[in-house]
């Protein structure tokens, strides 16, 4: 199941709840095509001094990111169950978009595809795997029709 919890009133509203319901659907597909699914994914959206403090607390990392995921994987036993934490902070997605001339709406989709293709295991720690990676999202921002 995936959850949606908000550390910021002013992101929370009935039409994010309708456009995040919709992408939702669309990330079970995703797990679908990568041979996995959903247990529980909880998107947290936060502002940038709450992700930064994140950052600090657990990862020892003193800057501001737009997305932070903890996969949760010490208590699943069946393997093909995607579970865990992902913080956004939607200060970044906005900078973001506004930096690459892109709507917030396609960043943020954008993110949250980044997240979860970290729970599958992809990574972005040096050009080539980031490259891989980029090309994962960009795949599953068109092929959904993000």
């Amino acid at each position: 199941m995936i959850n949606f919890f908000y550390e910021l009133s002013d992101f929370s509203s009935i039409e994010n709840e309708l456009f995040l319901s919709e992408i939702s659907e669309r990330i079970c597909m995703i797990l679908k095509n990568e041979g996995k699914y959903a247990g529980d994914i909880n998107y947290i959206f936060c502002d940038d001094h709450f992700i930064l403090n994140m950052n600090k607390k657990y990862l020892n990392k003193d800057y501001y990111t737009d997305v932070i995921a903890f996969k949760n994987s010490t208590f699943i036993k069946n393997k093909k169950m995607i579970s865990g934490d992902i913080f956004i902070s939607i200060d970044r997605v906005l900078s973001n978009s506004v930096q690459w001339n892109q709507l917030f709406q396609v960043e943020l989709k954008r993110v949250m595809i980044h997240a979860i293709l970290h729970f599958l295991g992809y990574d972005d720690k040096n050009y080539i795997k980031k490259k891989l990676m980029k090309k994962k999202e960009e795949f599953y921002l068109n092929f959904f029709n993000f």
